[in-house]
């Protein structure tokens, strides 16, 4: 069940923001050579172009280094490769990458029609991120993008793929410790598939919930048939089939009824006793506050009852 307030986003639904970036990243490409504009300079590599600040330097050295080796692996996975030069865009100010997304848990994005990728490096490096996979992650989203129509590629499939390609590394940040979908999945209180066709939702628990469960499905689709079912879909969407008429071939059953045994299989396996011990630090010191509050109690009581002994000792020796 989808939670109310959840609003859906579409990967990159701020018009303004993709011609934006498209028309910064003309500026440089179309020079044709590394130049600077104040404090911004272009790196080219091997098929690839990193718009960077001064101090980026190396990090945009790092991403041109490593990029032929990260395309590589993906052509292994997918058998496809990447066939456009890359351009990334390493953003230092977070303020104004704030401006060009939807969620503050953001920390990269990519813009398949202009074979770009957004990269807020200041917030990564505040978390534990890994630049590689992160790197990885969003060129999965070209890549699929690139040999995949839009039209037909839903949301949680580009998403799941993605994280599945790249460790797990998403492009928000996600506290592993902190799931929503265990939480979710002992409620059965799921978003539908069908709802995250288009875009994810802009509230930033929803927004986790969908990308944990993108990740999840995929996962439970690789348990069914190994990584060749997912990829015979894939490949079956290349040539202009729909998800559903995939899926239906690939596993002999529906893609509704593969999302409710994968929401089975959840609820089965997220028992409270797991729920518990993902709170285990949280309950351990709720329960050290209890004793702390229960010992202060027992103190004051004890404290009144010597008082109240000492003053009826007081009043019967007035008495004699």
């Amino acid at each position: 069940m989808q939670s109310p307030q959840a609003k859906l986003q579409t990967p990159h639904s701020k018009l303004h923001t993709t011609f934006l970036l498209f028309l910064l990243s003309s500026a440089f490409i179309l020079s044709g050579a590394p130049l600077h504009a104040g404090e911004t300079y272009l790196l080219e590599g091997e098929g690839i172009r990193v718009m960077f600040e001064t101090p980026h330097e190396p990090v945009a050295r790092e991403l041109a280094q490593i990029y032929p080796e990260v395309r590589e692996e993906l052509k292994r996975t997918f058998g496809w490769d990447l066939r456009q030069t890359l351009s990334v865009l390493l953003i230092r100010d977070s303020r104004q990458f704030q401006q060009w997304v939807d969620s503050p848990l953001t920390v990269a994005f990519a813009l398949p029609q202009e074979n770009l990728v957004v990269i807020n490096h200041s917030r990564m490096k505040a978390h534990p991120f890994s630049l590689r996979d992160t790197f990885k992650h969003e060129l999965c989203h070209l890549l699929l993008h690139q040999h995949i129509q839009s039209e037909l590629l839903p949301r949680w499939l580009d998403e799941g793929i993605a994280q599945w390609a790249s460790d797990g590394a998403g492009d928000i940040l996600l506290d592993q410790k902190r799931s929503v979908l265990n939480r979710v999945a002992l409620r059965a209180r799921f978003i539908p598939l069908s709802s995250l066709t288009q875009g994810f939702p802009r509230n930033d628990q929803d927004l986790t919930l969908a990308y944990e469960e993108s990740k999840s499905f995929i996962d439970h689709l690789i348990g069914l048939s190994g990584p060749n079912g997912v990829l015979k879909v894939l490949d079956e969407m290349k040539q202009g089939n729909s998800v559903e008429d995939v899926v239906l071939k690939a596993y002999g059953v529906s893609l509704i009824d593969l999302e409710r045994g994968w929401q089975r299989s959840l609820r089965n396996r997220i028992t409270w006793f797991t729920y518990l011990s993902y709170h285990l630090y949280e309950i351990l010191f709720v329960l050290a506050a209890l004793m702390t509050i229960y010992g202060f109690i027992k103190i004051m009581i004890k404290k009144r009852r010597r008082i109240k002994e000492d003053l009826e000792l007081e009043i019967e020796e007035l008495r004699n």
